[in-house]
């Protein structure tokens, strides 16, 4: 019940009033526009990340990447493994694919990418939903377990780049952090 009826009880049949009929339009208009520019905004302003992504299991994800830290391990001058608070560096080939694997409360491993070289990055969750922030740039993407995400990355400045995750995986959440180093 209105706190005021309208006089007429069938007030769909009354004319639209012309600043009324404006703003539809307007509003349809501005509608119109943005469908179109969600299109072109990924073309000429580089908003959003083009990725490819393909479903894996988790567990032949998981093998993956470790069969990748394994093979392409930093290694100190005595020739043992270099790793960082338990997490292993790693130090890919220029150009090549790079894995990164999301789990409770981990990013894992670290990654060693060279200035200037494009790198294909792969990443999956073998656990839960995770988000993949690339702290300073504006890279964000959800992973998925299953869901193998592969983004092409050419790092333009050097320096260790933190990756927050930014979807809500539990109580370590807070703690979920990665890192991926660019060197010269």
């Amino acid at each position: 019940m209105a706190i005021t009826p309208p006089s007429n009880r069938l007030w769909w049949k009354e004319p639209i009033h012309g600043i009324e009929l404006g703003w539809i339009v307007i509003s349809f208009l501005w509608g119109l526009f943005m469908f179109i520019f969600m299109i072109a905004w990924h073309f000429i302003g580089e908003q959003n990340l083009s990725s490819e992504t393909y479903r894996i299991r988790p567990e032949a994800y998981q093998e993956k990447v470790e069969a990748f830290a394994d093979e392409f391990a930093a290694k100190d001058a005595s020739g043992n493994p270099v790793e960082e608070e338990g997490v292993p560096v790693v130090r890919p080939p220029a150009g090549g694919d790079v894995f990164i694997l999301a789990r409770l409360w981990e990013f894992w491993p670290i990654l060693e990418l060279k200035k200037g070289e494009s790198y294909r990055i792969h990443i999956s969750s073998v656990d839960w939903q995770h988000g993949f922030s690339l702290q300073p740039t504006n890279i964000n993407i959800s992973v998925h377990p299953g869901y193998e995400h592969v983004i092409t990355l050419t790092p333009t400045d050097s320096g260790d780049f933190g990756i927050i995750c930014n979807e809500f995986c539990g109580l370590g959440h807070h703690t979920m952090t990665g890192r991926i180093r660019v060197v010269d």
